[in-house]
């Protein structure tokens, strides 16, 4: 069966393969069938997420059973080998379930200091066994990676990328060996359950996750052709693997161990992972990525997950971090900004209350209330985070950018400055986006305002094209977004972008080198659907749109430029986003419709034109229109290519596409439903 439930099925020699029945799993695992019916006949159903329990999630005692279900006769030489296993006289096991057991009891004492921002000390307690301990390995590289991620320091990348090397080939030690005429059989027939030992199944998806790991590191580590080709491996075989976990798990002959729960926690993050960051792509991208063997259903990657972090398991944390991440950031960010935060809080609430000083579940705090418009106490969140621990800066550098947006949308702009200063010159993320942003709040400081360090905007802005970072080869599209506005800046007489400085405070009057129109952090705001945030404080929008108000005033008396039509549609997005959000519908419509009218006389901001039909399209989605909305959406997806932002703009077009499609459904089940009565 594929990881989506779709009944495909594939081989691949030499690793554990599905079983074509799909009868109801023995014992406790019946469950497992419940969740294939749903899959194949609605809807996937929601979990209950269960708040972890003080002390840490209860382990089956030492005493217990080796298998606690009923063992069909066919599995009997798997329930031997197990207790071979657990008695040390296996040769094929070279740890005793006990120590696996143990293991991972460590492990999750070492994942509780984790969460209690307690870093150096959970590393210091996995190290002294990362060299036998295939858990102790993937945990204290897994660590590593996450600080990695945040600094993109080439030394953290490379030190993680080690360490995860190393674990890899200890998890390789202890998967099952395959002879000669082992491979011969497998090409004949699939391996099953009772060809493996506990310790084997676990190793096949911490090797999973191994490899997932390491390609995220290869990307980074990299920009050449042959890392990409490596990475990409490494993904695929990753994919394989979980995908023939997962049909083992829902198989008749899968019957569990003492440690079942943190090997099924592992195949349901793995599986629930890909799915959902499968579904999510653009269709374009999924087509290609389906025709070398890649699916995702994202019912099915939720549905995962979330069984995932109610487990009490070693990896339920990690899929509960997962979905917050999906809720507060994907669906927000490269979505319609339509976020499930009920869900959200469910999730992080039981942890919230049991890490009360927890940094990571603090930060997931601040961005909900960010998304719910609570700007001010998702301010005191994020300086909360800050105060818990001192010894990650990089769980503050995630703060200072969150907070430089929250003052952005009071139109504080000192305060987003800042931030933006402090980013600048401790994170090496971005440099360029920060300098951009920067320079994009010192514009807004008035004619009598004191310039921090002596700072200078033009200075600062034509500097960002030299700052350019690639990441996995390619340039980050916020940074290339930066520098073509900042490339206006470059002429000995630039021509700035069309936000005054303050209301009726303009730095500069016409005449100079540069006209009255300077640059500003409103566009940026957009990129990153800001707008969604004000949209839920009228005060805070009517502050936006008399700013973007002002300089449409100022756009319509100034001279004409070659910016000149790419200024004035871009006012007339902003504004049209403001009027939506304070209920000024056909205003807004209006707005949205005038950038088409444009679009022949746009020279250099194309990515204007498919972001207005977006915005038209959900405006009209709010009216029911869906199908108008649809048409739209479609025009957008296929008539623009090459512009900037044009990936982010398509992830948000088919989030926009499948949210139209499923209410057209809806309501034509309602319609027959209502005629069938």
């Amino acid at each position: 069966m594929g990881l989506d439930g779709s009944g495909r099925e594939w081989a691949c020699p030499g690793t554990p393969g599905p079983l074509r029945e799909h009868r109801r799993p023995c014992g406790a695992g019946r469950r497992w069938a419940a969740a294939g019916r749903s899959r194949r006949s609605g809807p996937a159903r929601r979990v209950q997420v269960l708040p972890p329990e003080l002390p840490l999630p209860p382990t089956p005692p030492r005493g217990a059973a080796r298998a606690a279900v009923r063992i069909r006769p066919a599995s009997m030489a798997f329930l031997t080998a197990w207790k071979g296993a657990a008695s040390g006289k296996n040769d094929r096991s070279r740890t005793p379930v006990s120590s696996l057991h143990e293991a991972l009891d460590q492990c999750m004492t070492a994942l509780d200091l984790f969460l209690t921002n307690q870093f150096s000390e959970a590393l210091s307690y996995l190290k002294p066994r990362t060299k036998e301990s295939m858990y102790h390995s993937l945990t204290y590289a897994t660590i590593l990676e996450m600080q990695a991620m945040m600094t993109f320091d080439p030394q953290d990348i490379l030190l993680a990328g080690n360490m995860m090397k190393e674990a890899q080939t200890l998890c390789q030690r202890h998967r099952k060996k395959s002879s000669v005429t082992d491979s011969f059989s497998n090409l004949v027939h699939r391996p099953t359950m009772d060809q493996f030992t506990e310790e084997e199944i676990h190793a096949e998806v911490c090797y999973a996750e191994c490899l997932l790991q390491r390609a995220a590191l290869t990307f980074l580590q990299d920009e050449n052709m042959v890392s990409f080709i490596k990475g990409g491996i490494k993904v695929r075989n990753s994919y394989q693997t979980y995908k023939e976990l997962d049909s083992l798990v829902q198989s008749s002959q899968y019957c569990k161990g003492e440690n079942h729960r943190h090997f099924e926690g592992g195949v349901k993050l793995g599986v629930g992972a890909f799915n959902l960051t499968l579904s999510m792509l653009p269709t374009r991208i999924l087509r290609l990525l389906e025709f070398v063997g890649f699916s995702g259903n994202k019912d099915y990657g939720l549905l995962q997950l979330e069984e995932g972090a109610s487990g009490h398991s070693f990896r339920a944390v990690l899929c509960v971090m997962l979905l917050l991440c999906y809720h507060t950031f994907l669906t927000f960010v490269l979505g319609t900004g339509n976020v499930n935060i009920e869900e959200a809080e469910k999730l992080l609430n039981p942890y919230l209350k049991r890490y009360p000083k927890g940094a990571i579940f603090l930060f997931f705090a601040g961005r909900i209330e960010a998304i719910k418009g609570n700007v001010d106490t998702a301010i005191q969140r994020f300086e909360e985070c800050c105060e818990a621990q001192q010894h990650w800066k990089q769980f503050h550098h995630m703060c200072y950018w969150e907070l430089m947006w929250c003052f952005t949308y009071k139109g504080q702009w000192k305060m987003a400055y800042f931030y933006a200063d402090l980013l600048s010159k401790e994170n090496s993320w971005s440099k360029a986006t920060y300098i951009y942003m920067k320079a994009a709040y010192l514009s807004m400081f008035g004619k009598e305002d004191y310039k921090p360090f002596g700072d200078d905007e033009v200075e600062l802005f034509r500097a960002v094209p030299g700052l350019k970072l690639k990441i996995a080869g390619k340039s980050l599209p916020t940074e290339k977004f930066a520098i073509r506005k900042s490339r206006r800046y470059l002429s000995p007489k630039p021509i700035s972008l069309p936000i005054p400085a303050l209301l009726g405070k303009p730095r500069l009057h016409w005449g100079g080198n540069l006209t009255d129109l300077l640059p500003y952090p409103q566009e940026m705001m957009y990129i990153w659907n800001g707008y969604a945030v004000i949209g839920k404080q009228p005060e805070l929008t009517d502050g936006i749109l008399e700013i973007i108000t002002k300089a449409e005033e100022m756009l319509e008396k100034g001279p004409e430029n070659e910016y000149s039509v790419d200024d004035e549609c871009l006012v007339k997005l902003l504004k049209g986003l403001c009027l939506k959000y304070l209920g000024r519908v056909q205003e807004a419509e209006e707005n949205f419709r005038s950038i088409s009218s444009n679009e022949k006389k746009i020279k250099y901001d194309h990515y204007l034109i498919p972001n207005a039909l977006l915005e038209l399209a959900l405006l009209f989605m709010e009216q029911g229109r869906n199908e108008e909305a649809v048409k739209l959406l479609e025009t957008a997806k296929q008539n623009y290519k090459n512009y900037s932002m044009e990936s982010r703009t398509h992830f948000r077009i088919q989030a926009a596409i499948l949210q139209a499609k499923s209410s057209l459904e809806n309501g034509n089940r309602s319609m027959v439903s209502s005629v069938s009565l």
